[in-house]
């Protein structure tokens, strides 16, 4: 007597199920997924901000002279520059040291925040922040960049704040400037311990 031959494989009711579970996990990862993505971006974004102002530190400190760090929206800040708050690009500029025009100000270096006006990220703080050969916060309304000047904090302890949110993430972030020169950047959701440096 013969053995019956029985196919292998999947019915059309395990395939149907297979895919009805797949596409349920997949719509319960989908809003996680895009939350991740949307932190990460506003991190990004913060880090980049870091980034312009510790260089903008290090060249007063290398110069030997008065920098300005502007926020602007021109993509091209080493031909036309107006500091404006929220901007999407950073510029470093140096500051004129003498008045006889022996020493002029000079672009320095620029960089992209990694946004747009349509990408739903906001920036808040100061549109110019001014570092002293010391690299120290300094004031100057002089700063040679239109639509700005440098101005020190009146916080205690005295601290520019740079705030950066994006729609979509749940954890913002902000850049800070402390008088004294530090510049840290930190989660304002989580507090600053010993134990947890990422807080603010």
């Amino acid at each position: 007597m013969r053995a019956a031959n029985h196919a292998s494989g999947f019915t059309l009711i395990e395939a149907i199920v297979a895919l009805a579970i797949f596409a349920i996990l997949v719509a319960l990862g989908v809003p996680a997924m895009r939350l991740w993505v949307s932190n990460v971006k506003c991190r990004a974004i913060a880090d980049a901000l870091q980034n312009g102002v510790r260089l903008a530190q290090a060249e007063s400190l290398r110069r030997s002279r008065q920098v300005v760090f502007s926020l602007t929206n021109s993509p091209s800040p080493n031909i036309s520059l107006t500091a404006a708050i929220n901007g999407s690009y950073w510029s470093i500029n140096t500051i004129p040291a003498m008045t006889d025009g022996s020493e002029p100000a000079a672009f320095v270096e620029s960089g992209v925040l990694g946004f747009t006006a349509s990408s739903n990220a906001v920036v808040t703080g100061p549109a110019e922040i001014c570092f002293n050969s010391a690299g120290r916060l300094v004031a100057n309304a002089a700063t040679g960049v239109p639509g700005g000047s440098c101005t020190l904090p009146n916080t205690t302890p005295p601290v520019w704040v740079y705030n950066v949110s994006l729609a979509g993430a749940d954890h913002p972030m902000q850049v800070e400037v402390y008088l004294g020169g530090r510049v840290h950047m930190c989660d304002p959701s989580q507090t600053y311990s010993s134990t947890n440096p990422y807080g603010c």
